[in-house]
């Protein structure tokens, strides 16, 4: 039989069953891990009030879960290079959402700080295999769309994670929110029956026998037909000399690490900074609680829309000048918010263009971080990105709750977000130089990169 690769035949099928199937699966992994996470935003001013924090205590509310997605994100991309893709998207969704529970029950500061940093070792697990399966189960010529597409449901997550609470929190308190949080576990058991494993990561593993099963059950559901393809003539791109951790820092590969983890970190630190402390920001602007959250899930509705069109743009300028051009716009629209006035409805125009720009941004480099490693450490270079970044993210609300209790004003407030969105416009230029757009997986993996010292 003629030798073909993993990457010919899913391009052969084109967007079909199986490629939707995979899309739903993971969307709703993602809007149960948005909602987990925004939920603490929503709740922070009544938790706060509880309690009797400081600035920086209530800042830190937002943190703690994503100290622990730092530790899941450096530990699961390891552990799902090993063990596969579906094992671990299965283990984290369990982990975080049954972790949730205890939150209900806490009493004090740091009960809640220690369950929100085991939850967080969950999600971090979560995301990144959610990007590397997108990655290896869409065509080529729609795989940032699918990446970037598909993170549009964490977001649909955080609108969930504002409309919640924004109902149960006067009636009930803000402790329910956090029960409704363990209902995925649920969902991970009806995930374990139904998904499937990657097919390059059982090829990759030597079990081709298992990946051609995974081909032929693809072809079932986009044509109704199932070729009798042999194992044996399916080719593997060659392991590379170095894999796991290490081969992110080796020279083939820095330049690429360096690119990504910079802008990533910039794009959380700015995402999930404006985040947690938005609604706090709109109350000292002088705004009723139901207007402030109103313009904080108006912020994460815009970035729906923003997570939807970035993989368009990627796939007809590029992933390189789309992510370039983010982070500058991105930039500006922080510059615009912090100096806007007037009514409600100017501020919410200004929220919502800054929500599409900043979310847009840290969209834009999703597709580069899976399409920058081979198989082989894929979700390790997928997860110690999203690692690296999270840190930017867990210390963005605390870094502003030190210069709000400094109590210089909203506008300053806004303003230092854009030295981090200068920083990843300019790492984007300087160390992403390979164009992955129209290239598969199986091509870049064979494709020398080039290395800038």
């Amino acid at each position: 039989m003629k030798k073909f690769t993993i990457s010919e035949v899913v391009d052969s099928f084109g967007v079909n069953k199986f490629t939707w199937s995979v899309f739903f699966f993971l969307g709703m992994s993602m809007v149960f891990d948005g909602y987990d996470y925004m939920i603490v935003s929503y709740t922070m001013p009544q938790i706060s009030a509880e309690w009797g924090l400081s600035k920086v205590e209530t800042g830190s509310l937002s943190s703690w879960s994503l100290f622990g997605l730092i530790i899941g994100g450096a530990l699961s991309g390891i552990v799902s290079d090993k063990i596969g893709r579906r094992k671990t998207l299965v283990g984290s969704i369990a982990m975080y959402s049954l972790l949730s529970i205890p939150i209900y029950f806490a009493t004090s500061f740091e009960q809640f700080a220690f369950f929100r940093v085991c939850a967080g070792v969950g999600l971090g697990a979560c995301i990144p295999v959610v990007t590397t399966i997108f990655s290896e189960t869409t065509p080529t010529n729609r795989r940032a769309l699918f990446i970037t597409f598909g993170m549009a449901w964490m977001i649909v997550g955080w609108v969930l994670g504002g409309l919640v609470p924004t109902w149960l929190v006067p009636i009930y308190g803000w402790r329910l929110c956090y029960l409704i949080g363990g209902l995925p576990f649920l969902y991970s058991i009806f995930i374990y029956y139904r998904m499937h494993e990657s097919a390059y990561w059982f090829a990759n593993k030597g079990r081709k026998e298992e990946a051609v099963k995974v081909l032929q059950h693809i072809e079932r559901l986009a044509t109704g037909k199932v070729t009798d393809w042999d194992p044996n003539a399916l080719v593997v791109p060659p392991q590379p000399k170095i894999v796991g951790p290490k081969a992110l820092f080796s020279k083939e590969y820095r330049s690429a690490t360096a690119g990504v983890w910079i802008t990533y970190f910039c794009g959380c630190f700015i995402v999930y900074g404006i985040n947690a402390w938005l609604p706090s920001l709109m109350l000292e602007k002088g705004l009723k609680l139901t207007s402030a959250y109103g313009l904080a899930i108006a912020n994460n509705a815009a970035a729906v829309f923003a997570n939807c069109s970035t993989g368009f743009v990627a796939e007809k300028i590029g992933r390189r000048p789309n992510l370039i051009m983010s982070y500058f716009i991105g930039g500006a629209s922080i510059l615009i918010m912090a100096f806007v006035g007037g009514d409600f409805y100017t501020i919410l125009a200004a929220n919502i263009f800054m929500g599409f720009a900043i979310n847009y941004a840290i969209t834009a480099v999703q597709p580069l971080m899976a399409e920058s490693y081979p198989t082989e450490f894929r979700n390790t270079g997928v997860a110690w990105c999203q690692a690296f970044g999270r840190f930017g993210g867990a210390l963005a609300p605390i870094v502003a709750g030190l210069i709000m209790g400094l109590k210089l004003g909203p506008q300053m407030s806004f303003l230092f977000y854009i030295i981090p969105a200068v920083i990843g416009g300019l790492a984007a230029f300087v160390f992403i130089k390979r164009e992955t757009k129209g290239k598969s997986l199986d091509q870049l993996a064979q494709e020398p990169i080039k290395f800038s010292g």
